[in-house]
Parts: structure tokens; sequence; C-alpha cells
């Protein structure tokens, strides 16, 4: 089974996530656990903890199909000592703060070398850091999302995820977050069956396909290897309507939260109801 949903807005306090997701007929929804664009915020209160649990049973959402994402200011790669030492001490109080609303995940970028520094010590920062944020949380587990590559951005080839990956002490606290978007600007094609299941069976033979753990639904505005990560509506973009009714009938991504991060809000509900209707029967 499927469950579909949209990054919605938690303005106003976390417990209305579950009401705004609910909204435009979700299934499952992400969130920002507290202000994306500043490195701190207020604690949650024990109001905004108890109504975001009341919410999640009141609106019928599980857990589960909850996808948090961090601070976009976050880079657990960041070659310069201070800025990645402040990443970290983010990065550990959003999962903290997820561990509180009882959730399950929270959803990142890998990180960005900034080319100051290479590869693969960037790729080791951002696996170091992921074990010092498993050291000091109960069980939250950490999704890697896969990027575009635009920039010094990392985490666009899968081999990358990989050499991350296996540097985390504990499996069980590391998973893949894939993004049709990103996949596609990355140079892993997803148009028709033949290339989905190309892809599919590189991302299973190279990471495993164990790790992944959800999805973000996304058409692109850019093509094929462009490595510039641009949303689309869906059917809408490059990749096009097709890539989604093979996604929607593919048991890979059964029981996973599958996010919207499209460019219009406003077309959210129908575009749920649109990707439910490709469900064969």
């Amino acid at each position: 089974m499927k469950y579909l949903g949209a990054h919605v807005s938690s303005s106003g306090g976390v417990e209305n996530a579950p009401i705004n997701a609910a909204n435009i007929g979700a299934k499952a929804f992400a969130l920002f656990v507290k202000n994306q664009m500043q490195w701190s915020a207020p604690p949650l209160t024990k109001k905004n903890i108890d109504e975001f649990k009341t919410n999640m049973e009141k609106y019928g959402f599980d857990y589960k199909y909850v996808l948090p994402h961090d601070s976009y200011l976050i880079n657990l790669g960041s070659p310069e000592s201070e800025k990645h030492k402040k990443s970290l001490s983010s990065f550990i109080e959003e999962a903290r703060r997820c561990e509180q609303l009882s959730l399950k995940y929270l959803n990142f970028h890998p990180g960005s070398h900034l080319k100051l520094i290479s590869e693969e010590e960037c790729l080791q920062k951002i696996a170091d850091s992921i074990n010092t944020a498993i050291s000091q949380t109960d069980s939250l587990i950490f999704l890697i999302e896969n990027t575009a590559g635009q920039g010094s951005n990392l985490g666009y080839k899968f081999e990358q995820i990989k050499t991350i990956i296996d540097e985390v002490k504990d499996k069980s606290r590391v998973g893949v977050c894939l993004d049709t978007c990103h996949t596609f600007a990355a140079g892993y094609d997803l148009r028709d069956k033949k290339s989905f299941d190309a892809t599919i069976v590189a991302f299973d033979q190279i990471i495993g396909i164990q790790y992944l753990k959800a999805a973000h639904i996304n058409d692109s505005k850019k093509g094929l290897g462009s490595r510039v990560d641009r949303h689309e509506s869906i059917g809408k973009g490059e990749l096009g309507v097709e890539t989604f009714k093979i996604l929607m009938n593919d048991e890979r991504f059964d029981d996973m939260p599958l996010i919207l991060e499209t460019i219009d809000e406003t077309l959210w509900a129908e575009e749920i109801k649109t990707l439910y209707s490709f469900v064969e029967k």
C-alpha cells in the first residue's frame, strides 16, 4: 500500500502539521520541526508535543509515515570547523525534537565540501556526524536524501551514499530517502519501465534496497544529468506522468512515506488524488 502526502506547513506550531496534511487528503506528511532558516528556536512546549500527538491520533496518521526534514542551514560535511560544529549541534537538536514528537525518521541532505576539502574527507565528516547524532539520541533513524549534485553537494551518486552508510556504525539507524527529481537530475533515468527498473536495481546493488525507507515524489524542471535541483509539479516536467505511474505500481515503494515537494501547493490535494488513481487494481 502507498502512503502519499506532502511537505506541509507547521506554521503556528508543529501541532498544525497533521491538520494541514489531513486537509489535502494525505496519508503521510513531511514537516520542519523548527524554523528551517534559523539556527536556533525555542524548545517545543508540552502543549506543542501533546497537541501534535492528539492531532496525529485524531486524523489517523501513523508516526512511521511522517518524514521531518532538517534545516537547510545544516551542512554536516562542512570543511569549516565552526560551521560544522554549529551544523552538528543543530542537527542533534532537531533529532531530539523528533524523538520528543515520537517520530521515527529525520531526513537530511548529506552535505557539501564547498571545494575546500576532498569528496572523501567530506563523506567521512558526514558519516562521523551521523555516528555522533546516533550516540546522542535514542532510536531515531537518519535518512540520507540523495541530491541532484548541484554545486559541491554530495550524495548524488549512489556510491557516495554507500560510502557514508559503510562508515555508520549502527546500520539499523540509517536509511535513504530517494528523491525522483534529484535522481533524474543526477543522471539516473526513470522515464520508462526499463530505465526505472535499471535505476532501482543499481540502487539495490550499490546501496541495498533494505535502506530505502522513504521517497520524495517530484517532477523535474531540468533534464537528465543536468545536476540542477529544480522541482516541478507532477507530469509538468522532464520526467512526465509515466514515471509516477510506474512508481505507484512498484511494490518496492510500499509501506513508506511518499512525499510531494512539488512547486504549487494548491495542487497537492489534486496531485495526491491523481497519483492514487494510477494504482492498478
